[in-house]
């Protein structure tokens, strides 16, 4: 794994706290069916979500780039949450990065967005039937997000089930974006250590999501 970046930081404010946290952060990256840059954009996932733009996402964009994550891949996975965390926490999410010292993007106005298929097209289709202004959001958002540069479809996969995690929408959008997680070759295995590094963020969290999931099966604890 990266070595954690400012854990020296959590000593100073409590060093059995920083004993703790330094554990958790091994538990993480140390598990095997996830690849480190899906692990680096778990934590920034999770930053964006809470909101925690101090000194957890400056430790966390840090190690990201001693892990070899790009900075442009840092700035596209945001650019990938804006709708999904909303886009006024992004604003503050940028301003730290520009105060972190990550050069600055260019623009790319010529990257158009494609159209929709497979599984996104089918959920922007269920939701007209629910409203169709919303479908026509929906449509719009996805379209310019999802076969865009810098990150793959199962990175932005498994941030997106990050976030169904952590806010646990865990119906249409955990299936959707599970769905689109496999199709991208993630397995039951990605996804069970997808879950397991949540628990960082949140135990109960981590345990609705693995129900809703199916996780139960392979890899479960035996009873009775």
């Amino acid at each position: 794994m990266p070595e954690l970046a400012g854990a020296g930081d959590l000593t100073a404010l409590d060093p059995v706290f920083a004993r703790l946290a330094v554990g958790v952060g091994r538990h993480l990256w140390d598990l095997p069916h996830l690849t480190l840059r899906e692990k680096a954009f778990v934590c920034l996932t999770a930053d964006l979500c809470h909101p925690h733009l101090g000194t957890p996402l400056a430790m966390h964009v840090r190690t990201a780039l001693a892990g070899g994550v790009e900075p442009e891949a840092i700035r596209e996975l945001y650019r990938h949450l804006a709708p999904y965390v909303g886009y006024p926490v992004l604003v503050t999410a940028f301003q730290r990065l520009a105060e972190l010292g990550l050069p600055a993007a260019e623009d790319d106005r010529a990257v158009e967005p494609k159209p929709l298929s497979g599984a996104l097209a089918r959920a922007v289709g269920d939701l007209e039937r629910v409203d169709t202004g919303l479908a026509t959001f929906t449509e719009d958002q996805l379209a310019q997000r999802w076969a865009r540069p810098h990150l793959t479809v199962r990175e932005r996969a498994v941030a997106c089930l990050a976030v169904d995690v952590l806010y646990q929408t865990l119906g249409d959008s955990l299936r959707l974006h599970a769905a689109l997680a496999r199709a991208a070759g993630a397995t039951d295995e990605t996804l069970r250590d997808l879950v397991r590094g949540m628990a960082e963020f949140g135990l109960p969290r981590a345990w609705a999501a693995a129900r809703a999931l199916g996780l139960e099966g392979t890899g479960a604890i035996a009873t009775g």
